[in-house]
């Protein structure tokens, strides 16, 4: 560790989501996930949290935008090379679960899509950029939640620990960094993207999450056995919480906010056991979890080397009725309006100090390396005549955030290992379905509607992230 600046190893890249930048849905053998059947536009996260998603593609209602997402199947090696140019040192990707196990329970792996993924890392590689591999991000194949009823059912157990077992085997020996399952939290949110469950009681959402931690700590044990140099993180989405004032109802109401949402998922992931307040919570809740003695074996022999996390927003917490009409507008994680705070376009609050309040938190807890694995900011890019592409408000959040990060590391010792901000690219966004809702230092030419001749160009951005990435953030102040 250093308290100087960041370490010199520290991977500085970007992040993003086979299902919302490859395309190619029904290409080289791929099954249908449950993106694949998630339309485009605002209604989609309504179905997403209502339980009311179709599961099956209607294209006479609705627009399925990462169908064709923005053809990185086909243009991968354009794409690496401006992440190259960029300076990245890792590039956090996924593997499309359907790709590669088209039902998710078949016998026999598609070759397709393992030779895919290793042309993919293969190329990252002959660029120097490190891949950090998430296993699973939102992407459960669809005949699991059809036949299976998502993971609820132990059986996914045992389809996910063969695939993990596959692509771990295939790819362990040259990639290091790896990850599980994405936001795994968002469970708690009844986020059909993550347990993969309808209209879940809460009895099964805890049952779902509890079937994920036994499968990632499978994955877990299988990586040390395929390589004992990988290394191996969970993933969780981590909001900062605030009591709205010094009334002690709301500082308590945050607490537990705070334990249930912010630290259940990596106490289980990181310290390998249940943590006493949430066994109180079940017992409380006459919640009923089906878990044996040799699942938690599994659990607390196999926790993770590195905890990473994405971070957006904050969260203000106030129990008050009188507070409620000031609702936070669109905070996935409730709350209300932060007074202190300015919002993205997406009504997203902005709160840089809250990464360093983050960072502090979790590095306390746990005391392992820290990755942050998603953080940026979702606006609306408008090109010139010349696709000249001004994004300020971009430059402003990420050297915002960036600034508090390197306040963590050298004023409060956190061992902080890696930065990959979310969309490094352009992307079809996970919540709206939309293109329009941009992230990237790359812009890609095309609209929410599909239309667009898909072409890649610098954002000013893209200089900006170049220059943080080859000084390792000594400008940042």
């Amino acid at each position: 560790m250093s308290f100087k600046g960041f370490r010199e190893d520290f991977l500085w890249g970007g992040a993003t989501a086979a299902n919302q930048l490859e395309g190619a849905y029904n290409e080289g053998g791929k099954g249908l996930t449950l993106a694949d059947i998630s339309p485009g536009g605002k209604q989609r996260m309504n179905l997403m949290f209502s339980g009311d998603m179709p599961l099956e593609i209607d294209e006479s209602k609705y627009v399925y935008p990462n169908h064709k997402g923005i053809d990185y199947y086909h243009r991968y090696k354009e794409d690496i090379a401006m992440f190259a140019e960029m300076g990245f040192k890792t590039f956090r990707m996924s593997i499309s679960w359907a790709r590669i196990f088209p039902n998710g329970n078949d016998t026999v792996a598609n070759e397709e899509g393992l030779a895919f993924y290793d042309s993919v890392i293969d190329e990252l590689l002959k660029h120097n950029i490190e891949p950090t591999i998430t296993i699973s991000h939102y992407e459960t194949p669809l005949h699991l939640v059809k036949e299976y009823g998502g993971w609820k059912n132990k059986e996914l157990i045992s389809f996910f620990e063969k695939y993990a077992r596959t692509i771990l085997e295939r790819f362990g020996k040259k990639v290091t960094y790896w990850m599980t399952f994405n936001e795994i939290n968002t469970g708690l949110m009844n986020n059909f993207f993550s347990t993969a469950m309808q209209k879940p009681t809460e009895e099964e959402i805890y049952q779902g999450l509890h079937n994920q931690f036994v499968a990632s700590s499978l994955a877990t044990k299988i990586a040390r056995e395929v390589n004992p140099n990988i290394q191996m993180g969970c993933m969780s989405v981590y909001a900062t919480m605030y009591a709205y004032d010094s009334d002690p109802v709301n500082v308590q109401a945050t607490q537990e906010k705070n334990r249930m949402f912010n630290y259940f998922c990596n106490d289980l992931q990181v310290r390998g056991e249940y943590p006493s307040y949430a066994l109180a919570y079940f017992d409380r809740k006459g919640i009923n979890v089906d878990m044996t003695e040799e699942e938690l074996a599994v659990i607390r022999e196999n926790t993770v080397d590195y905890m990473s996390f994405s971070y957006y927003m904050s969260a203000a917490m106030s129990v008050n009725p009188a507070h409620q009409d000031e609702k936070s507008q669109g905070n996935f994680f409730g709350g209300v309006k932060n007074p202190f705070l300015k919002a993205s376009d997406w009504g997203w609050e902005i709160d840089p100090i809250g990464l360093r309040i983050a960072l502090n938190d979790l590095y306390g807890r746990y005391g392992v390396p820290l990755y942050i694995s998603e953080n940026g900011l979702g606006a609306v890019d408008t090109p010139d005549e010349n696709y000249v592409i001004n994004d300020d408000y971009r430059i402003d959040y990420l050297e915002q955030h960036i600034s508090e990060m390197k306040k963590a590391v050298m004023l409060d010792g956190v061992d902080l290992m890696a930065y990959t901000p979310w969309g490094c690219i352009d992307l079809v966004s996970a919540s709206t379905g939309e293109m329009s809702k941009r992230y990237g230092f790359i812009y890609v030419d095309l609209d929410d509607n599909g239309n667009g001749d898909m072409s890649r160009h610098k954002k000013k951005s893209f200089d900006w992230y170049k220059e943080v990435i080859s000084t390792n953030g000594e400008e940042i102040k």
